[in-house]
């Protein structure tokens, strides 16, 4: 099939990184769309960047300008695009009492407006060259994918995580809605939903037992994740192995969502 092309959004650090990193792996150019320029610089510099296999593009994903700006730089470098990693997504603190409108909104417009905004600009794309090369579909769905970073918190909540929560769960459904669409093109759709992974987020519990042993009650893996396991499954996901997998979301949780009750 040639080199396949992937754009992973927030791929400048944790399972974005190392999602980009695992595509650059498996043999596609990869283009790191993140905010955080000096880290997503290094991210390509070390997968190639001076070799044509690595691209680097600043984006804000709530931005619509922003995003077309990213898929005229992907067209450019690489003058395709094969699989999306839909990544980028932020936190703000507050429950229904006192999170703030301003958080609110910030959130939406990353985690969901963002997730669609940058959806939808490389489904265009992905059909645009199915219909340009007439490509049979039994080629089409070994190579085209979407695959969007949703959370064990799209199906449990977290009272101070309104935001984060309604737009995991949002993805969820999105990506369903989404795998209809471009089924008939060939394009699969599907999510991941990490539970507890070794984030920049997760950095304060590693030095809080008490809070350590609150995920680890609810864990039967009795372990936090990393973020290559979450990459593992993007993988996959991306693979022709993958080919007959569309509308739905994979769950990397260590067993979070099987367990009804805490464990000791």
């Amino acid at each position: 099939m040639g080199d396949r092309v992937a754009i992973v959004t927030g791929g400048a650090n944790g399972i974005g990184k190392a999602c980009a990193r695992r595509l650059s792996e498996d043999g596609f150019n990869v283009v790191i769309a993140d905010i955080d320029q000096d880290a997503g610089a290094a991210l390509a510099d070390e997968l190639g960047a001076d070799k044509n296999k690595a691209l680097f593009v600043s984006c804000n994903v709530s931005d619509r300008l922003s995003v077309n700006n990213l898929l005229a730089e992907t067209r450019s470098a690489f003058d395709r695009l094969d699989v999306l990693v839909n990544n980028a997504g932020i936190v703000a603190k507050g429950d229904i009492l006192d999170l703030s409108e301003t958080d609110f909104d910030k959130v939406i417009g990353v985690n969901l407006r963002g997730a669609f905004l940058v959806a939808r600009e490389a489904a265009r794309q992905m059909v645009d060259q199915i219909d340009e090369a007439g490509e049979r579909a039994e080629d089409v769905r070994r190579r085209y994918a979407i695959i969007n970073m949703s959370s064990v918190n799209g199906v449990v909540a977290i009272p101070d995580q309104l935001a984060y929560c309604t737009t995991k769960g949002a993805i969820n459904q999105m990506t369903k809605s989404m795998a209809l669409s471009l089924a008939k093109y060939g394009i699969r759709v599907n999510a991941i939903a990490p539970g507890s992974i070794n984030t920049d987020v997760l950095k304060s519990v590693n030095d809080n037992p008490e809070a350590m042993a609150k995920i680890m009650s609810r864990t039967p893996l009795q372990r936090i994740g990393d973020p290559d396991e979450v990459a593992s499954v993007a993988s996959f996901l991306a693979s022709k192995d993958a080919s007959y997998i569309t509308g739905t979301t994979l769950y990397a949780d260590g067993g979070c969502l099987a367990l009804n009750y805490t464990m000791s």
